[in-house]
């Protein structure tokens, strides 16, 4: 079964044999037409209302009750995608019968036959902006189908892990040096026969390095 609702008043639901499609839309539209000649139905509805403005009303299964979030946001990406386009096809069309409307609003002459292009080119216009405020709509609920499988498709490998300390030893080579003064000094002979010690301060020592001798 088809159930179906409007805009204007979603408390109504329509309901006809079959499933979704172009057929069982007119037949809620005859249904909806019955309804408001016989004065059960209040409803004002906007001129040149169509079968396609109906909103089919889904009951969700457990199944798709329990679809994982990658799923639903592959399917709002993909009626965005239709709904683009949609869009695209009627734009150029649209835009045109638009750029004609303001020959209604100025002072100049028209002729019968440009008002009857204007008029046709309604259906275009209406049609376009009808789609496009969807495709609007449609491209707000898709920020967060895209953040869903962004964060799906991240790699475990972009994730930045903290650089690894490298330690570097330093052996220090210990000279061992024996029988060396602390501080260098220098005995003075004065004229009494003393001597004298005076301290020479920042003195360099040369070590002499011994030479392993080799018996001949």
């Amino acid at each position: 079964m088809a159930r179906y609702t409007l805009a204007q008043s979603p408390e109504v639901v329509l309901t006809v044999a079959g499933k979704d499609s172009p057929k069982a839309r007119e037949k809620a539209m005859a249904e909806l037409m019955e309804l408001m000649d016989s004065g059960k139905l209040d409803t004002d509805l906007a001129d040149g209302f169509s079968p396609d403005q109906f909103i089919e009303v889904r009951e969700l299964s457990m199944s798709e009750d329990r679809e994982d979030p990658i799923t639903q946001a592959v399917q709002v990406l993909n009626n965005l995608a239709t709904l683009k386009i949609k869009v695209q096809e009627l734009r150029s069309d649209a835009m045109q019968v638009r750029s004609q409307i303001d020959i209604l609003f100025s002072d100049e002459l028209v002729s019968e036959e440009q008002i009857n292009s204007i008029k046709e080119g309604f259906k275009t216009l209406k049609s376009f902006a009808q789609l496009n405020m969807k495709f609007l709509d449609a491209r707000s609920q898709a920020e967060n189908a895209r953040q869903v499988l962004d964060e799906a498709l991240k790699s475990p490998n972009s994730e930045v892990k903290p650089p690894v300390e490298s330690v570097i030893s330093t052996e220090v080579e210990t000279v061992e040096v024996t029988n060396v003064a602390a501080e260098p000094v220098e005995a003075v002979t004065n004229t009494d026969g003393e001597e004298t010690v005076t301290t020479i301060e920042d003195a360099i020592i040369e070590v002499p390095v011994s030479k392993s001798t080799k018996k001949k």
